[in-house]
């Protein structure tokens, strides 16, 4: 049975060499984050500096069995020096990103509508929500990780997580609820409106 990732971190602060098994383990989460988040020029750089910061920063995990929050905060952390190449990916967003985008609706939409004038619109509404909640956002869309694992990545209250994740999520229904609006007949002239705030 393989050490878990506080184990290996642990070795690692007295056996230097070891580190390198969590980086085997989790280079690629933390690609893909980055480069769903910068697109795939930025990603390398965001990958490698999240390791090396990490290895710098070892002896102060306390994350328990699962490094991934603390690895991904970490990038997330990195990523705002980076702030208009994400500005730039996300109005640039492709049809493909749109299904992992976790709205109410979203499938319909995508299904009686043009999904890259959707994507458009999310991408904009995505570059301009607060870094706090775009954060969140994107940590449980691209990151994969739950609310509890958010809440650690950002040393924030489950609680802010919850506020911050519900909040986005209305922002982004808003942006698309034109477009969905505009298509009554096969609504029978209902529009989606927004969820009622759970903040």
């Amino acid at each position: 049975m393989s050490d878990d990732d506080g184990a290996i971190i642990a070795r690692s602060l007295e056996q230097r060499a070891v580190f390198a098994e969590l980086y085997d383990r989790h280079e690629r989460v933390v690609y893909r984050y980055a480069a769903r988040r910068l697109g795939a020029t930025h990603a390398d750089d965001i990958t490698s500096e999240t390791f090396l910061v990490a290895f710098s920063r070892r002896h102060a995990f306390i994350g328990g069995h699962d490094a991934r929050p603390w690895l991904l905060g970490i990038a997330t952390t990195l990523m705002q020096k980076h702030a208009r190449q994400e500005a730039r990916a996300w109005k640039g967003m492709l049809a493909s990103d749109l299904a992992r985008v976790d709205i109410d609706h979203i499938e319909r939409a995508d299904a009686r509508l043009d999904a890259k004038g959707i994507a458009r619109r999310l991408g904009r509404a995505i570059a301009r929500l607060p870094d706090g909640d775009r954060d969140v956002l994107l940590l449980h869309t691209f990151g994969d990780l739950d609310y509890a694992g958010i809440g650690e990545a950002l040393s924030i209250p489950v609680g802010t997580v919850r506020s911050r994740l519900n909040r986005a999520r209305r922002k982004l229904r808003a942006a698309i609820a034109p477009a969905i609006g505009e298509d009554k007949e096969e609504n029978h002239g209902r529009s989606f409106a927004p969820a009622p705030s759970t903040d």
